[in-house]
């Protein structure tokens, strides 16, 4: 669940089938205090604009919809005596345009398309506001989304790379500890080359901040990281000694982080120790 924040107002964004769902509960509070918020959302269902919209959204959306049931809620929409809840719509119609959930996280829920529609209850401003933090979380999340996948990424690197290790660097006579300590110099070796210094030392700058430099890293580090762990692979691979190694992985981590700098914005921070 999401959160955003419109006009001083929280509303939780919830994920369900791979589509967005907006609390309406949330919105309706916006208007009225929390006692009436309902009441808010029954006034807004008995305008027959918004039968007919829910119920063209749905024909469009949800072939199991049920357009005879629509077609009586839509003939007394308007109606003095015309009542609505959301739970009745979506028992007589099969909508799944709107839901309703109990519990902890309880409330009116509806696609985008329809919360934003709800929006204009509220009034003209709230729902623009409405649309411009929605948007503002989605670009949150592809960012995220594209921060994690580089960082699987460079996990999975990050066993090709011990792989090579093991094989290639580690005597079978040597102990579990001191082979941990084969493993860390060559993890240490990616950081200084990337980071420009090691575990350790970024976390005695850093003693407040969880996890390590790596999850720290923005996305063309990550990128370059995943690159230099399959490249120091096949140099292990090769038996090149790590002197001469060092020497190439540097290079190659200037080079890309040059190369990423000139598609994007320029590089700050640790990066511009790499490309002096």
């Amino acid at each position: 669940m999401a959160k955003i924040n419109v006009q001083q107002t929280e509303i939780s964004v919830i994920n369900y089938n791979n589509l967005d769902y907006i609390s309406l509960t949330d919105m309706a509070t916006a208007k009225s205090n929390d006692s009436r918020a309902a009441d808010v959302i029954k006034n807004w269902l008995r305008n027959r604009y918004t039968i007919e919209f829910l119920g063209v959204w749905e024909m469009i959306h949800n072939p199991q919809f049920k357009v005879v049931e629509f077609d009586h809620f839509r003939k007394q929409a308007g109606l003095p005596s015309f009542v609505l809840s959301c739970s009745e719509w979506i028992e007589s119609t099969n909508a799944i345009g709107v839901m309703v959930r109990k519990g902890r996280y309880g409330g009116t829920y509806a696609h985008k398309d329809i919360a934003f529609e709800f929006g204009s209850a509220i009034s003209v401003s709230f729902k623009l506001y409405l649309i411009e933090e929605f948007q503002r979380l989605k670009e949150k999340e592809q960012k995220m989304l594209g921060w994690n996948v580089k960082r699987e990424l460079a996990k999975i690197n990050y066993r090709i790379h011990t792989d090579a290790i093991k094989h290639n660097l580690i005597p079978q006579e040597l102990t579990s500890l001191q082979k941990s300590f084969v493993y860390a110099d060559e993890a240490d070796l990616l950081n200084v080359v990337l980071f420009g210094m090691t575990a350790k030392e970024w976390r005695d700058a850093n003693p407040n901040l969880k996890g390590n430099i790596r999850d720290y890293a923005d996305i063309s580090q990550l990128l370059v990281l995943a690159n230099l762990e399959s490249y120091n692979a096949i140099l292990i691979e090769q038996g090149m000694e790590q002197e001469k190694r060092i020497e190439l992985l540097r290079q190659t981590a200037i080079n890309q982080l040059n190369t990423i700098a000139g598609l994007e914005t320029p590089l700050t921070g640790v990066q511009d120790v790499l490309i002096e």
